[in-house]
């Protein structure tokens, strides 16, 4: 295959970030867009190069000129264009979270298990340098066996009051805690079987956002370790970064600390004092680089050379499985199993 060509859904802040990305790859070709509203995507199209417009993601996935689709819809919208694309016979690459139920993960997977190909959530954290270094010394046993986690990703309320216009059709857990809760998994090798969560409401609500302020939520894993998974997305728009990331694992012999909050950079300007970040998207000389391009040209990689993802759509439907249990467990008050936990998780090791 000489190159890869590309097929967009969703035409909003994903969409036009994975064009700029596909953009920057000599195997890859953006052909084709659709979105709900026709302007944004003869916008995107236009700017991806001159792609063209299909008035939905069923004439997308028909069109011969696509060989991936991209998903890059808000979270609630990715089950049902990963099965078309999948029935299509087109590789898939999905926004995280990969779905938000455990079923429609398993009718996802199902379908592209059976398509036989390629397919990916872009957890991009796992292309994240300092997190690739820790799962590469814990593997080492540097710091024993991990028995401990900590996870937190906050965001400004910039996010769900201004820059994403369907939070209320989502929650902080679904849009940040996925990421977490894929990378404590995969650093502690291990799925999660029970959690227990608790959701903070009123300041979104009183801005006429219907979704839960912060959520909190404890995991046990099958082989004993916890951790803890907090998510917010009410800080003030005066915080130096739009997102307070932080990860702690705690081994039997030792520990890592893994601080996002400086990114190598800090800047104060006349207006204001800020960390810009740039592990996850950053454009060097003009072509993008950081942790979402590379996750994105994985995945073009994978379908020129037919080699498997090292994000396995077994392991992206646990992340599900776990989120779909935090919001039972907020809903009932009550500890709440993982649907399917026994599940293999599957790793590059494999």
């Amino acid at each position: 295959m000489d190159q890869v060509r590309v097929g967009i859904v969703g035409a909003g802040i994903m969409g036009r970030a994975h064009a700029d990305v596909l953009r920057g790859h000599p195997g890859a070709v953006v052909t084709a867009v659709s979105s709900r509203r026709r302007g944004p995507a003869e916008e995107l199209a236009a700017h991806a190069g001159g792609a063209r417009v299909h008035a939905g993601y069923q004439e997308l996935v028909a069109d011969d000129a696509v060989d991936l689709v991209v998903v890059a819809t808000p979270d609630h919208l990715h089950a049902d264009v990963v099965v078309a694309a999948a029935e299509a016979g087109r590789h898939v690459l999905v926004e995280k979270p990969f779905t938000t139920s455990a079923a429609d993960a398993d009718r996802a997977l199902a379908a592209v298990r059976r398509a036989g190909v390629k397919a990916m959530t872009v957890f991009n954290h796992r292309w994240v340098p300092s997190y690739a270094q820790a799962k590469d010394r814990i593997a080492a046993g540097d710091i024993g066996t991990p028995v401990l986690g900590y996870a937190r990703k906050n965001d400004r309320i910039h996010v769900p009051t201004r820059m994403i216009p369907w939070a209320a059709d989502t929650t902080v857990s679904w849009f940040l805690s996925s990421h977490d809760i894929d990378l404590v998994c995969w650093l502690f090798d291990d799925q999660v079987e029970e959690v227990y969560a608790n959701a903070v409401n009123g300041r979104l609500t009183g801005l006429g956002v219907d979704t839960p302020d912060a959520i909190q939520a404890q995991a046990r894993f099958r082989g004993g370790g916890v951790a803890t998974f907090e998510a917010c997305w009410i800080y003030p728009d005066t915080f130096p970064t739009m997102t307070d990331s932080f990860v702690e694992i705690v081994g039997s012999d030792g520990v890592i600390h893994l601080d996002r909050k400086v990114e190598q950079i800090e800047i104060a300007t006349a207006t204001a004092h800020e960390y810009p970040r740039n592990l996850l998207q950053r454009t060097v000389h003009g072509r993008p680089a950081g942790a979402v391009a590379e996750a994105v040209w994985h995945l073009v990689d994978c379908i020129a050379g037919d080699t498997e993802p090292v994000v396995s759509l077994e392991s992206s439907r646990h992340v599900t499985a776990v989120l779909e249990a935090i919001h039972r467990s907020i809903e009932t008050g009550a500890p709440a199993p993982v649907a399917g936990s026994t599940v293999a998780h599957r790793t590059e090791a494999d």
